[in-house]
């Protein structure tokens, strides 16, 4: 048997050296407590990371765009200091065939102008929508930058949470109110009804609903979800989307820069294997080359199952809890493909590139968008997928050789559970591509020809190559009942886990997924104000 090699002690060790975790690394060494990041690929960032997979091009390879991470980790960590740049996104453009479609600028005026092409009626209501969901935007802001609340807690400083928040949505007035619980109980369709006619609108801002989720715009509770990604919030402006300058590894990368700026210490190609438990408290790690590592608190940027039935393992859990993790529902369904081609894509009836400096959506209506549901419900990809799509390059020409692109496609759906199982997805992985580039090729005419490379990542690539567990981006669906007190499982949505010392800073924890860094900002928060050390338990 091979001797176990035992590697100095921590205050805290990092498993996975994804955002969170590095933004969580930062925030407990900044504290001056001694700080480990373990992450098993070559380069770190998780699902965050910028790649060369082809000669002078650098793609955004799963997560693409910046919207929710939160300025005040900016602020307090530094990161422009070490390198974070962030472009904002000015325009969000739908295409359309024999037309030239839809695009919605940074001036309000120019996407007056073109809502109104197809209705005069919704170019005036837009910038109320657009007002009153700020508005929702702000009161929900109060719940992401804090702990979960938890309503069993008889705490009087939990009771004081629970009535701010009830008067700060009363202040709203009863209009607030309403729209409030239509966007918990809604459609993301049917709650754009209230406010819109034309599905030429309607439709690229439903899909806003279902990032994240196997549900349809049409499902109910998508409305929440279109909320959460309306919250952009970029230098404190509201709504606003970015591109990290060098790709989505560049928020990572700052992060990790500042975490050892403060002491942290990081190290790729670190695999760990499993979580050291004895008597029901986390003491170490044990690396997949057989190292062990001693500290006084693990934490986990892993999604919930991959933490607790794999690195923790069921026997140290109990049975209830281990219940609630198998039923947490992951349900990837979402897949990404990457280009890099040798022109500028053109769209017929559009000319430059000034409305390409943003996102392109392709949904030209609803129907479009629930027929690409109905085929994922039933085990296969969408043959005509719902795609949103960047072109870095326009933005940052850091990425890609001068004239040529990248262009980044996030795609739905893709279902971790295709009908012949997940492992045939490799069988699939070529039809799914061609079914994504067949479709944007639709409206890009000379797409094809222009293709150098391509890369085409499904569900079951994101978990064998990310750890990300049936393929989800956001370590979890961000379905209502996986949210605030309930994520990842009720009783445990304050960071801590049933065995003592081990802490969850990922995505799988409130207040969910997307690149925002409030997850591990806010464990490492609760770790030190347990009794001012992270090794508390």
């Amino acid at each position: 048997m091979t001797a176990i090699r035992k590697s100095g002690r921590y205050d805290a060790v990092i498993v996975g050296g994804g955002h969170n975790g590095l933004v969580c690394a930062a925030y407990l060494a900044r504290a001056g407590r001694k700080v480990l990041v373990l992450e098993r690929r070559h380069v770190l960032g998780g699902a965050a990371v910028t790649e060369e997979l082809y000669p002078g091009f650098q793609f955004s390879v799963c997560s693409y765009v910046v919207s929710l991470f939160r300025p005040s980790i900016i602020r307090e960590l530094e990161l422009a200091r070490h390198g974070l740049e962030i472009i904002p996104l000015e325009t969000a453009f739908t295409p359309r065939l024999g037309d030239r479609g839809l695009c919605r600028w940074s001036d309000p005026a120019r996407t007056r102008r073109e809502i109104s092409r197809f209705s005069p009626r919704d170019a005036e209501i837009h910038p109320e929508f657009s007002l009153a969901m700020t508005k929702m935007a702000r009161y929900v802001r109060n719940l992401i930058d804090s702990p979960a609340p938890d309503p069993t807690s008889w705490n009087p400083v939990e009771l004081w949470r629970l009535l701010r928040l009830g008067r700060e949505l009363q202040r709203q007035g009863s209009d607030g109110v309403a729209m409030h619980l239509r966007l918990l109980t809604m459609s993301a369709v049917d709650f754009l009804d209230r406010w819109f006619e034309s599905e030429v609108l309607k439709a690229p801002m439903s899909v806003s609903g279902i990032i994240g989720t196997f549900l349809g715009v049409r499902s109910p509770g998508t409305a929440y979800v279109l909320l959460h990604h309306y919250m952009g919030e970029i230098d404190g402006a509201f709504r606003s989307w970015g591109y990290s300058k060098g790709g989505t590894g560049g928020v990572s990368l700052a992060c990790a820069r500042a975490a050892e700026s403060f002491g942290a210490e990081i190290r790729t190609e670190s695999a760990v294997e499993r979580i050291r438990v004895a008597a029901g408290r986390a003491t170490g790690v044990v690396l997949a080359n057989g190292d062990e590592i001693e500290a006084g608190t693990i934490v986990s940027s892993c999604d919930p199952r991959l933490t607790f039935l794999g690195l923790v393992g069921s026997k140290h859990l109990d049975g209830d809890f281990v219940r609630q993790i198998e039923r947490y529902k992951l349900r990837g369904s979402s897949g990404k493909v990457n280009l890099a081609v040798d022109r500028l894509p053109r769209f017929p009836g559009r000319e430059g590139s000034d409305f390409l400096r943003g996102d392109i959506a392709i949904a030209p209506g609803i129907d479009y968008l629930e027929r690409a549901y109905d085929q994922a419900k039933y085990g296969e990809f969408s043959e005509r997928p719902y795609i949103n799509a960047v072109i870095p390059s326009i933005m940052d020409p850091s990425v890609a050789p001068p004239g040529q692109h990248v262009i980044s496609m996030f795609v739905q759906y893709a279902p971790y559970d295709i009908k012949e199982g997940a492992d045939n997805w490799p069988a699939k992985r070529e039809a799914f591509g061609d079914a994504v580039v067949d479709t944007l090729a639709e409206y890009c005419p000379g797409l094809k020809e222009s293709i150098l490379y391509r890369q085409v990542l499904t569900p079951w690539d994101m978990e064998q190559e990310f750890g990300l567990s049936e393929g989800n981006i956001f370590h979890g669906e961000l379905s209502l009942e996986q949210l605030l007190f309930q994520r990842p499982a009720a009783g445990w949505a304050r960071y801590r886990t049933p065995i003592r010392n081990l802490w969850m800073c990922g995505s799988g924890t409130h207040p969910g997924g997307g690149l925002m860094g409030a997850p591990g900002q806010l464990a490492a928060q609760a770790m030190l104000n347990s009794n001012g050390k992270p090794s508390s338990g």
